[in-house]
């Protein structure tokens, strides 16, 4: 009889040891997966910087900045939320090309003179107080 208490209480250690396996299992896979990217965006200046982070302000999104000397923006993200797809989708809405996705015309055409990447010689943004600079879209 000894024996059997022994074993009763090694199964009943053992179940313990199984469903705390099974929570510790389930609540990884309710985890969200993170996902950092960097990949090119056609822009020119500051305010390009600005509407292509303002397009990327949206849930799922943890954390999105574009460099205007390189032109990379780098982006982190929730993959269960939004794709990368979705990611440079919402950049091309705005009127930026990025390396997957181009831009439609008729969003590149609503941006601001200067900030027309495509044009000859691109836009020319140059901040100063020559140019009215309020009339911007940042959207």
């Amino acid at each position: 009889m000894h024996f059997r208490g022994a074993e009763m209480a090694y199964l009943s250690i053992m179940k313990h040891v199984l469903i705390l396996m099974a929570l510790a299992l389930s609540s990884a896979s309710f985890a969200q997966k993170k996902a950092e990217i960097e990949f090119q965006v056609s822009g020119v200046c500051g305010m390009c910087e600005a509407r292509i982070e303002k397009a990327l302000d949206v849930p799922g999104v943890i954390m999105a900045e574009w460099d205007v000397e390189t032109k990379k923006a780098k982006v982190a993200y929730k993959t269960k939320v939004i794709s990368e797809e979705q990611i440079h989708q919402l950049i091309a809405n705005v009127g930026h090309d990025t390396e997957k996705i181009k831009a439609t015309d008729e969003a590149y055409a609503n941006m601001h003179g200067c900030c027309k990447y495509r044009e000859l010689g691109g836009g020319s943004c140059t901040g100063g107080d020559d140019q009215d600079h309020d009339d911007h879209r940042l959207e």
